[in-house]
């Protein structure tokens, strides 16, 4: 593909945009600095529910650090978050929209100083900031830190990032720290001492447990990690590796992979003219067995993401007249759908089976073989919403995935099918074999689905006390 920009990647298409993200070569994202597996995926798993794990995340996000004057403002304008109360050393999940209403992503926003904000997680809503802060007029300073697969000097991040998770997480920070875990409201951030060095730590929940997200400067990583993973040892903690880590995001309800909603619409195309023709947005491939004709039905609205509570409309923002119009619904709702065991062993089965076509492969635990997986969920043979995670929970004994379903399928109990596998026989990606498709009953169930995250986590628990 020929061109600067993204733009040039679109208007050079020769097919249908959505074909050419389908047979894009790009695989599902990577957990580079960290091995695959620790112990094994299945102990890893059950230790985040029954003793505590550690997640390295030093090297898979990407970091965009704001500072100046006009920071608040910059991210009041672009994000339907509220910022009528944002305090300094707290943060917040960050959800910017296009003009026509749709996600370009989501991440977490720190608020490190009255002047300093630090954004992580995936890319896309990194760049749409960065394009704003350089476009937009605003006295700020925007500096990005890529992760690691993207960069020529993959281990020197400005900053580590781990995260203690579990049961056990408060002790093993009580040991580490040689005083009781701090006692703080969700997403809110202190200080404490680990191995000498000055530790800033979040509360957070990332699978659905209570625990702290830890961060400070590159260079001090080492020595604090190795403070962590002594101090876990009497706990039964567990080093997380990149295969378990992608899964656990089916037991807490986060839906991880949005395709930027920026491929189309005039009012973009200063933004696709940014873009670089050979950054993610360029090399987003599409994956599963939803198909359209038209890129727009890939776009998803906060609603669809289960974060419509996070639009207010106390303030102007990119998108809020397209928020306001779609408000009153009606709206996909966010569920875990849990397979059927016997059509699932079926869909495994055919695999042993040398007649004909087996079904697609699932791959354990995370069964994603696409940047962003798009599934079909039928109901009554009819189409009711889209998958867009799956995967084997060991906790669960369950395949479960993470859906977004027409509100009158959106019921608990609710019988349902994903549509498993690409069409005719599978597109040109390398990560998909030749296979047949298979239809796989599911049951619509809450989200999250782990009883622990869903009533002690999402609905009133640790979240809204400070609890230790």
């Amino acid at each position: 593909m020929t061109g600067s920009s993204l733009e040039d990647v679109v208007n050079g298409v020769r097919t249908n945009l959505v074909d050419h993200l389908r047979n894009l070569q790009a695989g599902p994202n990577v957990y580079p600095g960290v091995p695959a597996e620790y112990t094994n995926w299945r102990d890893e798993q059950l230790a985040w529910q029954r003793t505590c794990v550690l997640f390295n995340q030093s090297y898979h996000m990407a970091e965009l650090l704001l500072e100046g004057p006009g920071a608040l403002a910059l991210l009041s304008g672009l994000g339907v978050n509220s910022f009528a109360r944002f305090p300094v050393h707290s943060a917040k999940q960050f959800v910017p929209c296009t003009p026509d209403g749709y996600v370009i992503g989501d991440v977490i926003l720190f608020r490190l100083g009255e002047q300093t904000f630090n954004l992580v997680g995936r890319i896309p809503a990194l760049n749409w900031v960065r394009y704003h802060a350089e476009t937009g007029g605003h006295d700020v300073t925007a500096t990005l830190d890529e992760r690691s697969a993207a960069r020529p000097d993959p281990f020197n991040r400005r900053s580590y990032r781990y995260q203690i998770q579990g049961p056990n997480a408060a002790r093993v920070i009580e040991r580490a720290t040689g005083a009781p875990a701090p006692e703080l409201r969700f997403f809110h951030i202190t200080t404490i001492t680990i191995a000498g060095r000055e530790v800033r730590a979040l509360r957070h929940g990332m699978a659905g447990q209570p625990g702290y997200e830890l961060f400070g400067p590159w260079a001090e990583g080492e020595e604090v990690h190795g403070a962590l993973v002594a101090a876990g040892e009497e706990y039964g903690m567990r080093l997380v590796g990149g295969r378990a880590y992608s899964s656990n995001t089916l037991e807490s309800g986060w839906i991880p992979s949005p395709l930027p909603a920026i491929y189309t619409g005039a009012a973009l195309k200063s933004y696709r003219q940014w873009l670089p023709a050979d950054g993610y947005e360029a090399n987003a491939s599409i994956g599963g067995s939803f198909v359209s004709d038209r890129i727009e039905d890939y776009y998803l609205t906060p609603w669809d993401l289960g974060y419509g509570s996070f639009v207010k409309f106390d303030h102007d923002f990119i998108g809020r007249d397209a928020l306001e119009a779609k408000a009153a619904g009606p709206h996909r709702r966010k569920v875990t759908l849990a397979l059927d065991a016997g059509d699932f062993l079926a869909a495994i089965g055919s695999q042993l089976d040398k007649e004909g076509r087996p079904a697609k492969w699932v791959e354990f635990p995370s069964a994603v073989y696409a940047m962003h997986p798009y599934d079909l969920v039928k109901a009554g043979g009819a189409p009711a919403g889209i998958s867009t995670w799956i995967g084997y929970s060991a906790n669960e004994r369950k395949m479960l995935t993470l859906a977004m379903l027409d509100a009158e399928h959106a019921h608990e109990g609710v019988q349902v099918s994903l549509v498993w596998g690409e069409p005719d026989g599978g597109s040109g990606k390398l990560t998909v074999e030749q296979h047949a498709q298979a239809e796989i009953g599911a049951t619509v169930s809450p989200v999250p689905y782990t009883e622990v995250a869903r009533k002690i986590y999402a609905d009133g628990g640790w979240r809204k006390a400070a609890l230790r």
